[in-house]
């Protein structure tokens, strides 16, 4: 059986909330679900290192923000082993289609993804995708720009 969870991960994949902000946000986010079934597992999660939040079973294409060039997913794979294996250190990578040294949080992920260390995720949330202004109100209320991620296991 599949599942989808909803997560939304800061911008910036090494910043972290404090915890009466996660709990702002987690409480609006709690708001924009449709009953208390899909409330029930939203949860706030800290991580002392950056992890891959992916999106499961959805992932179509992986392109360069520079050339879009499409990206192969050995190429992306091998990338986050090595700063995984450091400990992700740093995201910074060269990308083999146009050389230009960029984030792996800035590639262009078709069917989102991201970088983070920290993360709100609900499991069966019942909706699809937030829209620009509840993502927008999600943000305002955690102080730090959002990106989400629809994952399909």
């Amino acid at each position: 059986m599949s599942d989808n969870y909803l997560t939304v991960i800061p911008v910036d994949p090494y910043w972290q909330p404090s915890k009466d902000a996660a709990g702002r946000a987690a409480a609006v986010l709690s708001g924009m679900l449709p009953d208390d079934d899909a409330r029930r597992g939203l949860e706030a999660k800290w991580h002392d290192s950056v992890e891959v939040v992916d999106c499961g079973a959805n992932p179509e294409r992986i392109s360069c923000p520079h050339c879009a060039a499409e990206l192969t997913t050995d190429w992306w794979a091998a990338a986050v082993s090595e700063r995984y294996d450091a400990g992700f250190p740093t995201l910074l990578g060269r990308v083999p289609c146009c050389g230009v040294e960029m984030s792996l949080n800035a590639l262009v992920y078709d069917w989102p993804m991201g970088f983070a260390r920290f993360r709100i995720e609900v499991p069966c949330p019942d909706r699809a995708w937030l829209t620009d202004e509840e993502l927008a109100s999600l943000a305002d209320a955690l102080g730090h720009p959002l990106r989400q991620i629809l994952v399909h296991t």
